[in-house]
């Protein structure tokens, strides 16, 4: 699942950034893809746009367009974020040790998962940037749906059990700031889950340039060790890592695909990948 399209315009105000994972000016040109260039941290290996497009480029990209995206591929995109809260084992054992039943989806598209939440008791907010997006989710779900970055949402501290966010920290302008948002909000002894491309899955690796989650609406791809990196600084406590997705469907039959996506999920090397993550209980 990859929340984009192919193409943005080249003309976008840009800025210039150092690597959000050490902090070194230091990088090397990794990808060359249409009207955006990916580069590799020469210290760490964290893999970035630079320049990138200024925030406010980035949040004018999810419009009319945008939404029709999210409602032709609602269905897909609920069923791929169950599969990766089951592989977790989220319902069968997480669910009832999560004492504040408050659920923050950050990018809840049309609030199809925060509906499925809702229905078992959850509080349920989402935050979505996407305005046509937003009104959907609250006109066919009843939701409550903010539409302000989650960086600088006026919500308490500590107001969450849990906060999920699935395809959402390769889009945005720092995972820095976006990371210690959720920390903020969630409560002592609360998780989160983040779902984003692995940069060093089979897919990447294969197909450089041509992999579908190289495009410019992807500000940042991640590795294991560089989400790693930063998840740890900012104070999490790291639960779980699954990965999954061997190879894409249409590039190999079924009867290979089937025993590679299986083998990528046990020796690690998948497209996309999850953290479970817990704020402690005690600041460390």
């Amino acid at each position: 699942m990859t929340k984009t399209f192919s193409t943005r315009p080249s003309n976008e105000p840009k800025r210039h950034i150092d690597c959000y994972v050490c902090g070194s000016a230091e990088r090397r040109m990794f990808w060359q893809i249409e009207s955006a260039s990916y580069v590799k941290c020469k210290k760490c290996g964290f893999v970035y746009q630079y320049p990138q497009p200024v925030p406010d480029a980035l949040a004018g990209r999810y419009d009319d367009s945008y939404f029709e995206y999210e409602i032709e591929n609602e269905s897909n995109f609920f069923d791929l974020m169950l599969k990766g809260l089951n592989d977790i084992r989220f319902f069968d054992e997480l669910e009832s040790l999560i004492k504040v039943k408050r659920i923050l989806d950050i990018g809840c598209a049309t609030g199809k998962l925060l509906s499925f939440f809702k229905s078992r008791g959850w509080d349920a907010y989402g935050i979505e940037i996407c305005h046509q997006s937003a009104e959907y989710a609250r006109k066919n779900y009843g939701l409550e749906i903010l539409e302000t970055p989650v960086e600088s949402v006026d919500i308490e501290n500590e107001y969450f059990g849990f906060i999920h966010s699935s395809h959402v920290i390769e889009h945005v302008p720092s995972p820095v700031a976006f990371l210690s948002a959720i920390y903020r909000l969630l409560v002592p002894g609360g998780y989160a889950v983040i779902v984003t491309p692995n940069v060093e899955g089979f897919q990447a690796l294969l197909l450089r340039e041509k992999w579908r989650s190289a495009i410019p609406d992807h500000t940042f791809l991640f590795s294991k060790h560089t989400l790693l990196s930063i998840l740890e600084k900012q104070g999490f406590e790291i639960v779980a890592w699954k990965t999954w997705g061997g190879i894409a469907k249409g590039i190999v039959p079924t009867f290979i695909k089937k025993p590679f996506d299986i083998m990528a999920k046990l020796l690690g090397f998948g497209d996309v990948m999850l953290f479970l993550i817990r704020k402690p209980t005690v600041d460390l």
